[in-house]
């Protein structure tokens, strides 16, 4: 629904601030990539997949920076 989907949002937002609420792991093709947790621990974000532990840094530190402030604009179908 439109209003779960702006909850989401939301919670992006807030926890998007907090560097504890980002995890880092490795694929098996030995890319990196991130996810954003909720307050309960539960994935709301996955990051693309990088070549490098430091592109994966530079991608939370983007997501932490910008996420907050971001525009949201809805689309038709």
């Amino acid at each position: 629904t439109k209003a779960a989907c702006l909850n989401g949002i939301e919670s992006v937002r807030k926890n998007s601030s907090d560097l504890k609420k980002f995890t880092t792991n490795q694929t098996p093709s030995k890319m990196f990539r991130f996810n954003l947790l909720s307050g309960n621990k539960q994935v709301i974000g996955t990051s693309q997949n990088y070549k490098s532990a430091s592109g994966c840094k530079n991608g939370i530190e983007s997501v932490k920076n910008n996420a907050a402030k971001a525009d949201v604009k809805e689309v038709e179908k």
